[in-house]
């Protein structure tokens, strides 16, 4: 059964929260993890240094554009960054994250 694996970044745990807690909500995602991290860009010409938190949510693979979306309309980033992994598991998980998704 694929599923994937969404990587999106958020300017603090109150915006990730936020997020996966309305994906979660509308069972688009089956669960999210949450990582504080420090990072270096490139934004309007000059090299930034962050603190961010880095969510990793798991959803079925035809969620895709649904959850992008979504992420998309409750960030606070002009330009999120939102990439999708297509991965495998072990099967009970896997049968755990469609059971716990819909499309």
């Amino acid at each position: 059964m694929p599923f994937i694996t969404v990587y999106t970044t958020n300017k603090n745990l109150a915006e990730a929260k936020k997020i996966a807690n309305s994906l979660l909500k509308q069972k688009l995602i089956a669960c999210a993890n949450f990582f504080p991290i420090k990072n270096m860009y490139w934004w309007k010409g000059k090299i930034e240094n962050d603190n961010e938190v880095v969510s990793i949510l798991k959803t079925r693979k035809e969620n895709w554009n649904k959850v992008k979306n979504q992420i998309k309309k409750l960030h606070s980033y002009e330009v999120p960054c939102i990439e999708k992994f297509n991965v495998s598991a072990n099967k009970d998980y896997e049968n755990w994250i469609i059971k716990s998704t819909k499309k």
